[in-house]
């Protein structure tokens, strides 16, 4: 059996798919066999047969102790291009895990739009957190305590009609044909506006007196010229996400607002390599919201530590746990190397007849980021954390399943996660 000791921040649902296929992948102590894992075929409304995979599985990490459950995926789930996922687990200290999501449906005759749900909940009796510390409040402190966790996502992507958004918000999901590539957002890339209500809960036992809850609405603007969105080789992301919390007699009213900026730079193939590829990525938020003061409740105007601006953690910042630095703004600069061997073993291996498997990438990156309680980039550039480190990724029937191991200035981490880090 293998322990995954280093996952800080257990609320992060897209773990849990990951933890599915990689007790597969590493050989840990899986209970399922050939029979356990079936996968069957049925016909979908629109004659595409539809493809479902259950498997049970078992692993053991530090905060969850040893858990025992099971997971579904749905491929064509109804329509082409939509999927169902559903996972649930339970542990030997008392904790559970429950996630369902939806992905990509179509409404009749609306061509543009895909629709997305997500619901999550969940109990840590041994979770680890960072709550704003009792001394100095923007230094979060660690803590070691019961905590329950949900959140509820409604996702409504809007597909403009130009570029490869042309032919329908479905076929926007396809990777784009070979020597497509422009810098033009009106015959390249994908444009799209989404609109996502929310809900997110955390109640730690002990602290009932921080701020447990955030709802609004986010609304995220982007531009995806990427030759493909698991494996990109060429091309760039560009997003502008705009939240907003309107709050309530209990809660703050507080806006935040993120601009990340991805590039890709294929370096072509060697003797040794399919593909050589430099990746880059830039991240900066900021709550504009956090000095204003309301005088009626006598607070600040700003979000929950779980809900705010933060760096650490699986995607950002990834030599730290997650959350580890929250505050106002943050700056992060990221730069991967990614290769894929021409040396192939894992579809010889008995358990991955169940899986397709269509490649897999040896990566190594550095980052450099920093969180302040002033939006200043003199600040922002000041004492900037770091972190590097190295990792191998593999695509698993369209997921793609990402291990790193980071190195912090203060602790290293061991990430089991799915899709990458941008």
């Amino acid at each position: 059996m293998y322990a995954f000791t280093t996952v800080a921040r257990p609320g992060a649902p897209r773990l849990l798919l990951a933890i599915l296929f990689i007790t597969l992948l590493v050989g840990g102590e899986v209970l399922a066999d050939d029979d356990l894992a079936p996968q069957v075929q049925i016909r979908s409304d629109d004659g595409i047969e539809a493809e479902y995979v259950a498997v049970p599985f078992i692993f053991a990490t530090e905060t969850l102790s040893t858990s025992v459950g099971a997971a579904g995926v749905v491929k064509h789930a109804g329509q082409r291009q939509a999927s169902l996922f559903a996972l649930g687990l339970g542990t030997a200290n008392d904790s559970w895990v429950t996630y369902l999501g939806a992905y990509d449906y179509q409404l009749p005759g609306i061509d543009s739009w895909l629709f997305s749900a997500e619901y999550y909940r969940a109990r840590y009796t041994e979770g680890i957190f960072y709550v704003p510390g009792q001394t100095v409040p923007s230094t979060p402190e660690r803590v070691v305590t019961q905590g329950d966790e949900s959140f509820a996502r409604l996702h409504l992507k809007y597909v403009l009609p130009w570029g490869r958004g042309a032919e329908g918000a479905a076929a926007s999901l396809r990777s784009a044909p070979s020597g497509s590539h422009e810098w033009n957002p009106l015959t390249s890339g994908v444009s799209s506006m989404e609109l996502t209500p929310f809900y997110t809960e955390q109640r730690l036992q002990g602290y009932e007196s921080l701020p447990q809850s955030a709802r609004g609405l986010e609304l995220e603007l982007a531009w995806d010229n990427r030759d493909d969105r698991e494996n990109s080789k060429q091309g760039g992301r560009t997003s502008l996400t705009l939240t907003r919390d309107w709050g309530s007699a209990r809660r703050q009213s507080w806006t935040t607002w993120e601009f990340e900026q991805s590039l890709y730079l294929s370096q072509g193939k060697s003797d040794w390599f399919d593909s050589r590829v430099l990746a880059f990525n830039f991240y900066l938020a900021d709550t504009p919201t956090w000095n204003d003061y309301d005088e009626a409740s006598q607070a600040y105007r700003r979000p929950p530590s779980f809900a705010g601006v933060s760096l650490g953690g699986f995607k950002r910042l990834r030599g730290y746990s997650g959350d580890r630095f929250t505050g106002r703004s943050a700056l992060l600069y990221a730069a991967e190397y990614r290769v894929e061997p021409k040396w192939q073993p894992l579809k010889r291996l008995p358990v991955f007849r169940w899986f397709d498997i269509p490649w897999w990438q040896w990566t190594a990156f550095v980052e450099a980021g920093r969180v302040s309680d002033e939006f200043s980039l003199d600040s922002l550039h000041s004492q900037m954390k770091t972190s590097f480190g190295g990792g191998i990724r593999f695509e698993v029937e369209g997921v793609v399943v990402r291990t790193d191991l980071a190195f912090g200035e203060e602790e290293s981490q061991f990430w089991i996660m799915v899709n990458q880090p941008f």
